[in-house]
């Protein structure tokens, strides 16, 4: 491998790491804000996504650089493509975030029901260990570590199922029921950033066999 296309390889990955980072920040924060009821601490878990934004940007920007200057091809290239597609899922990951976020702000005024924000609390645990593991298992080529995923995701599933026939039967005033649907909308949300682990975990299964595949239809 040449030395320079190494170099950039090895600076992009070290990017998606810390987008990683970013993206786990905002995964905390939003849960955060959401277990604290707290507006200010949502306005900055959106105002935070900018900072992601500019590392996915300069993420891609990267891999156009290397492209055009390297000329990868075989397992490199393979590499380059898997990188591109991490860096997507990272950033829709964090712009989930977001939307809990600003789904926290929407209903800020009005008492939580506590065994749902505990059930988000699990959630939210679940969905930040599967993005370590996609990413570890990224960096270290470990296909049994990206496989494992699989029955992850399965249990953030089942949680979001839990979630939603639960916050189904929520009566109460108006307000109440408000309260309920936009929940609906985070525990999917939580749901879908389990998705994208899984999607990254495919990427390191492509390094890994040079083919792509699916591990589950369940996210698309």
């Amino acid at each position: 491998m040449r030395i320079g296309l190494q170099e950039d390889l090895e600076a992009i990955t070290a990017n998606l790491l810390e987008e990683g980072d970013l993206a786990l920040r905002s995964l905390r924060g939003a849960l955060n804000a959401l277990r604290q009821a707290d507006v200010e601490l949502a306005d900055e878990v959106i105002a935070f996504d900018d900072e992601v934004d500019r590392r996915y940007l300069a993420i891609e920007q990267g891999i156009e650089v290397l492209l055009a200057r390297q000329t990868p091809v075989a397992v490199d290239l393979r590499l380059v493509l898997a990188m591109l597609h991490t860096n997507l899922h990272l950033e829709r990951m964090a712009d989930y975030c977001v939307t809990i976020a600003k789904l926290t702000k929407l209903v800020a005024d009005v008492e939580p029901e506590p065994r749902m924000i505990q059930a988000f609390e699990d959630m939210g645990a679940r969905a930040e260990e599967m993005i370590k593991i996609a990413l570890d298992s990224f960096v270290n080529r470990d296909l049994e570590s990206a496989t494992s995923l699989v029955e992850l995701d399965e249990l953030i599933d089942r949680a979001n199922r839990r979630v939603v026939n639960r916050l189904l039967e929520i009566g109460g005033d108006q307000e109440t029921r408000e309260w309920g649907l936009r929940m609906i909308l985070v525990s999917r949300c939580l749901e879908r950033i389990g998705d994208h682990a899984v999607d990254v975990g495919e990427q390191t299964a492509y390094l890994v066999t040079g083919e792509f595949r699916e591990f589950t239809d369940a996210s698309h």
